[in-house]
């Protein structure tokens, strides 16, 4: 009976091993991009740069949405803005193979490598809101970051009757939204007679940062008259310094016009907010994905509107 029964176990272990190892570590589990390889669904990868902050959050279940209305499987991965840690996942969606990747940077530069390695392996990538520097996409879905920075300095400067002391808060350094939105800006501001650029420091898109960045501005000047953040969570903070510091009229303009943002608009302790559409940006984005999965070509370039929410 012994005889009997030790190749029968060693058969059924061989077969379990084998089964196993063919999952390998990185592997999708049940009901993600196996499952969905197996039942014929279209899979796509969505890399966003940080889900702490609820642009992002709108710009996901945007996707989410729009996948789910597609019949789609979509996953999820968040850098928290880190860098090496968005090269790590979407390397992790390559392992997964799936059929499109939607990237939103943590950094334009950072992210060029990963995208050129899904690339080579026939995985169609786009990007997010922030663009990709140093490799190509199949297509790039935001809005016009340098139009908003313009929108924002116009709005400012009127504010401001033309002329004044102002601040900016930049977002995060190699992210192409932080350096659209300043260049739009400084080609309002700039050389414009009367206007004093007080201070220009990076708060990393971050509201925290914004508070405490704001403050020490603050401390060395307190006849701030207006402030543009490149996000509205660092407009937010930068409001909280404002308040505690006790400064008066300061108009203070941020972007994105989150629903933390359009209540303090609406409030009128934020002057105005460039709207982005972020659940827009997400449904786009897997649109142009199915395109792309489907053998379809797109645009290189899909804008998303914008508009002003202003007191």
């Amino acid at each position: 009976m012994k005889r009997i029964l030790t190749p029968l176990v060693a058969g059924i272990l061989a077969f379990g091993i084998a089964a196993c190892s063919k999952q390998g570590p990185g592997s999708a589990p049940a009901g993600d991009a196996s499952a969905a390889a197996a039942d014929g669904k279209v899979t796509v990868g969505l890399a966003v740069s940080t889900l702490n902050n609820p642009f992002f959050v709108e710009l996901r279940d945007g996707a989410a949405a729009e996948a789910k209305k597609q019949g789609i499987s979509l996953i999820t991965v968040d850098a928290q803005d880190d860098p090496a840690k968005q090269q790590a996942s979407v390397e992790d969606l390559i392992q997964k193979k799936v059929s499109v990747i939607l990237i939103n940077p943590t950094d334009s530069s950072a992210v060029a490598n990963v995208v050129k390695e899904a690339t080579s392996k026939g995985i169609k990538v786009v990007s997010l809101d922030r663009s990709v520097n140093g490799a190509e996409v199949s297509a790039h879905i935001a809005s016009d970051n340098i139009a908003g920075g313009v929108m924002a300095g116009k709005y400012l400067l009127d504010k401001l009757g033309g002329k004044g002391r102002i601040v900016e808060l930049e977002g995060i350094a190699g992210s192409s939204a932080a350096r659209e939105r300043g260049e739009g800006f400084h080609q309002v501001v700039d050389k414009k007679e009367g206007v004093k650029l007080l201070a220009k420091q990076p708060a990393d898109f971050d509201r925290a940062k914004g508070l405490s960045v704001m403050e020490n501005i603050i401390q060395g000047n307190k006849d701030i008259q207006g402030v543009f953040a490149h996000n509205d969570e660092m407009a937010l903070g930068a409001v909280k310094a404002i308040q505690a510091a006790g400064l008066k009229n300061v108009a203070v303009v941020g972007f994105d016009a989150t629903p933390d943002a359009v209540a303090a608009v609406k409030a009128g302790t934020l002057s105005a907010t460039v709207q982005q559409q972020p659940a827009l940006i997400g449904q786009y984005g897997v649109q142009a994905a199915k395109k792309l999965a489907d053998g379809q070509k797109v645009d290189k370039f899909i804008p998303v509107p914008l508009n002003l929410v202003q007191q």
